[in-house]
């Protein structure tokens, strides 16, 4: 099983990278937002293991094995973004320097700013991937990523391929990394708790 989920979650992160590549490709950053998309669009077409798609459905179902796996799948998602980062970077070199400017970018932001940032990116994750599986529609996907990227939110798989493409694994962007999974976490959390609470309200009422 962990085995599975891992290698499900590598090929999470090779899909975010592909986004992430087009995303620094663009001079345009609404066509950059808009072409990200494909990256959660074949996450969720072949069912890999995409942490931040994942965590809010861990409030219905979290046995041992379901967090387990969950975690699997972060671990994979973080192996394929730096490995594909680094791929990235060596086929791309000239690009490297858009992925460099982007990461300077981030480590300027404050802890609180990294953590509410990623809060409101993993709300918007739960949506995306909530509307795909729930109503059989990839139009979350494809307003969602938009949205999260044009407000200068924080998806931590996606940061992972940047700083692997800028060849930046210091400790601080390591330590921002785990800001941005927590800030996800939370957020990817909150729409499921909260319906939880709601619907438990109704049935003692």
């Amino acid at each position: 099983m962990l085995i599975c989920e891992s290698a499900k979650g590598i090929l999470a992160g090779l899909c975010i990278s592909l986004g992430g590549s087009v995303f620094l490709a663009c001079d345009n950053k609404y066509v950059g937002a808009v072409f990200f998309s494909v990256a959660l669009l074949s996450i969720c077409m072949f069912g890999f293991s995409l942490y931040t798609g994942k965590i809010g459905y861990i409030v219905e179902k979290h046995t041992g094995s379901d967090i387990i796996s969950l975690f699997a799948g972060l671990f994979g998602n973080l192996v394929g973004c730096a490995a594909f980062g680094f791929l990235y970077r060596a086929g791309l070199p000239e690009m490297s320097h858009r992925a460099e400017e982007l990461c300077l970018l981030k480590l300027g932001e404050t802890a609180s700013e990294a953590l509410i940032r990623a809060f409101f990116c993993g709300v918007l994750m739960y949506i995306a991937v909530w509307s795909y599986r729930e109503k059989n529609t990839c139009f979350g996907i494809l307003f969602c990523v938009p949205v999260f990227i044009l407000s200068g939110f924080e998806h931590s798989i996606a940061n992972a391929f940047y700083f692997s493409a800028a060849a930046n694994l210091s400790p601080e962007s390591l330590l921002y990394i785990l800001l941005v999974i927590a800030g996800n976490t939370v957020g990817g959390c909150t729409i499921p708790v909260l319906l939880k609470l709601t619907k438990e309200k109704k049935r003692n009422e």
